[in-house]
């Protein structure tokens, strides 16, 4: 797409015309004349002629083109409102519903719709003026639809005064520029939850992807006060499909929102258990305030850790040391800390030199579990080793 861009720019550039006005009298034609002979009888050419510049290399920089951007004058602006607005030359009575009748030109028409020019080639020609009828909108916005045809100049408080009618008109007539104007006016500021109901069933019919969008993800956002809306009402006893779309649009985005909350869930979980695997084997290898290995003594003046998980670890290693009940499933709390152990012992990889109770006991154990359990096992190790990565 870059090349092209660069070719027309060069090519746009090399055909600008220029005006000099260059008088040649006698003595400059004289001149002019000695030069060419004096280059033409030079001995050797390649002497004075510069080496050709280098050819440009892939960091030289390419012509900037600036898209979507216009800078109409205003005396050009100007003018066609001017044409416009008096109507000089017109052979085109454009109608309304309320008997209106709004000048035009058949050039500047056909031109800009092809609707229109579809509509004026129909149309058939009483005295020189050809006459169309534009119905079911209210004058002031066919006179503002005309006038955009003209330069795609506008006021936007008329555009906004009028831009359902002008979203309804630029649709019918196939005049995209207007379409954006309307839309981009309607998605930036003028959507409510009063209006998005009836916005939506226009944008539908009047092709207007991006709008529905919009609309469909404010309904969205705030079902509840737009289900409760006069146009939310009129809407469901009209279109039920769509009203059933939105219904499914609302329970898909609710199930999207609650699998994102258990999926951050789910990930704080394994987190903390790294942290608590962390934490587990810093208390049984270098201690930590008043627990610490059997081959060490603490300080007294020893303080709290870093490890986030470290306190509580503590109080359920000292629970686990001293409760009586401290079989599997007798116990909730000696429960947590044999599964802790397991998975310790499952992500070790240097269980004869591990100083974690039991490192080695579940080893050896492991290797009689059932195949069901060890699936489950596997997914839990790895998910709490890839919550470290991360």
């Amino acid at each position: 797409m870059a090349q092209p861009e660069l070719v027309s720019s060069w090519e746009s550039s090399a055909t600008e015309s220029f005006d000099f006005n260059i008088e040649i009298g006698e003595r400059n034609l004289a001149d002019v004349v000695t030069a060419v002979e004096f280059s033409t009888s030079s001995v050797d050419h390649s002497a004075n002629i510069p080496k050709p510049p280098p050819p440009p290399g892939s960091n030289c920089s390419k012509p900037t083109t600036l898209l979507n951007s216009t800078c109409v004058p205003k005396e050009t602006k100007d003018t066609w409102d001017k044409i416009f607005n008096e109507g000089y030359g017109a052979d085109v009575h454009v109608l309304t519903d309320n008997q209106v009748v709004i000048p035009a030109h058949s050039s500047i028409l056909g031109t800009t719709s092809v609707v229109l020019k579809k509509l004026l080639r129909e149309a058939k020609v009483n005295d020189g003026i050809r006459c169309i009828k534009i119905s079911g909108v209210h004058s002031e916005a066919v006179h503002t639809f005309i006038r955009f045809l003209y330069s795609a100049c506008y006021e936007e408080d008329e555009i906004r005064k009028f831009v359902l009618h002008l979203l309804v008109l630029s649709h019918s007539y196939s005049v995209p520029p207007l379409k954006r104007v309307c839309a981009h006016l309607l998605e930036r500021s003028m959507l409510t939850t009063e209006n998005v109901i009836d916005v939506l069933q226009l944008a539908r019919r009047c092709d207007a992807p991006r709008l529905s969008l919009m609309c469909v993800r404010m309904v969205v956002k705030d079902f509840k006060t737009i289900s409760a809306t006069e146009g939310w009402k009129v809407m469901k006893s009209v279109d039920t499909a769509l009203e059933q779309e939105l219904l499914e649009a609302v329970v898909e985005a609710e199930s999207k929102k609650e699998e994102k909350i258990k999926k951050s869930e789910e990930k704080k979980m394994y987190s903390q258990l790294n942290q608590t695997m962390a934490a587990l084997l810093h208390i049984c290898r270098d201690g930590c305030r008043t627990i610490g290995p059997r081959d060490k003594m603490l300080k007294g003046t020893q303080v709290s850790c870093g490890f986030p998980a470290c306190k509580g670890l503590e109080a359920l290693v000292r629970h686990f040391s001293i409760c009586k009940t401290r079989v599997p499933g007798g116990c909730a709390h000696c429960k947590r800390m044999w599964q802790l152990l397991e998975l310790h012992s499952r992500i070790c990889k240097e269980p004869d030199a591990c100083k974690v109770p039991l490192c080695r006991h579940f080893k050896v154990k492991i290797q009689n579990q059932s195949k069901k359990d060890e699936a489950k096992w596997k997914l839990l190790v790895s998910k709490v080793i890839a919550a470290k990565s991360k």
